[in-house]
């Protein structure tokens, strides 16, 4: 611990990062094993449960005011758009070679610019408008339209993807009246509440060890979303955002060793354009933040 107190904000940020990335690279690998028998409705419907009476001790402490919501509107919004990239993200998590799936989720990057111009009415210049066909001209390479590796599996994910782009666009605009914790129990509660129904209709009854997998998923996200939040707290965002795509080695790692699973060539050379386009968005996004921030109305900016 001593050794890790002296190193710099940034790398504390990086190691945290890589715990994070390594949590939730696990998550969709033990998502893709209780999958193969038990409905993703009920896979989700657990794991929401999960997490809901993980943040119960912070909820109780100001109920009610914890669900409070400034826009009561957005937070049903969101809670619609994070059940459509579960559903469809778990979906594809399942059905697809874990690597395929990890890298076509990080189109969610692209879909955020495109969402932000349109509802937060953000400037983006030719570099990354170019940047985001470039970054999509990847996600078909990965996905293959119109040939025999295409499945609407991949259609699932780039769907799942741009699902969590709207959400995390949403996210922007209710942070400036809710807290993290609120916005979090909304889209937990929210969720689980809706998949109960379906779970209940399609219900598989669990072996013990399945059992312990469904706890073992709700466990490793709630932790691995808290080693993110931590993370940034630290590091830089642009340097942690480029990292991030660590995710892509450990599903690699993951599929190869518990299903067998090797990603294509076009696997590789599409999410190498994803990740390259990905991380030239981000590099952008850095300078025009510190453009404001510099400028002479720029202290105290801050972006939503």
């Amino acid at each position: 611990m001593e050794r890790f107190d002296k190193q710099s904000d940034n790398v504390k940020g990086a190691l945290i990062l890589m715990l994070a990335a390594f949590g939730f690279s696990l998550m969709v690998a033990m998502i893709k094993v209780a999958g193969e028998r038990l409905p993703v409705t009920q896979i989700l419907f657990i794991r929401q449960l999960g997490m809901t009476v993980m943040l119960a001790p912070v909820l109780m402490k100001t109920f009610p005011g914890s669900l409070k919501s400034g826009q009561i509107h957005l937070q049903f919004a969101r809670i619609f758009l994070a059940l459509i990239a579960m559903v469809f993200g778990f979906s594809a998590i399942i059905h697809m070679p874990l690597a395929d799936a990890t890298a076509i989720a990080f189109a969610k990057s692209f879909f955020v610019t495109i969402f932000a111009v349109l509802f937060l009415k953000e400037t983006v210049g030719v570099y990354r408008w170019s940047a985001v066909v470039i970054g999509f001209i990847g996600v078909l390479v990965m996905v293959r339209p119109g040939t025999a590796g295409f499945s609407m599996y991949g259609l699932m994910a780039i769907s799942a993807a741009a699902s969590a782009g709207l959400v995390m666009v949403i996210i922007r605009l209710l942070s400036r009246t809710d807290p993290p914790s609120t916005i979090l129990a909304y889209q937990a509660i929210g969720v689980g509440i809706i998949m109960a129904v379906p779970a209940v209709i399609q219900w598989v009854p669990p072996t013990p060890t399945e059992w312990a997998l469904l706890a073992a998923i709700g466990f490793v996200s709630y932790f691995a979303q808290k080693a993110n939040i931590y993370a940034f707290s630290y590091g830089e965002a642009s340097l942690l955002a480029s990292l991030d795509y660590v995710r892509l080695v450990y599903a690699t790692l993951f599929g190869w060793l518990l299903f067998s699973e090797l990603p294509a060539m076009s696997t590789w050379i599409g999410a190498g354009i994803v990740i390259l386009a990905s991380i030239y968005t981000v590099h952008r996004e850095t300078k025009r933040k510190q453009k404001i921030a510099s400028a002479p109305n720029g202290r105290g900016f801050s972006n939503p």
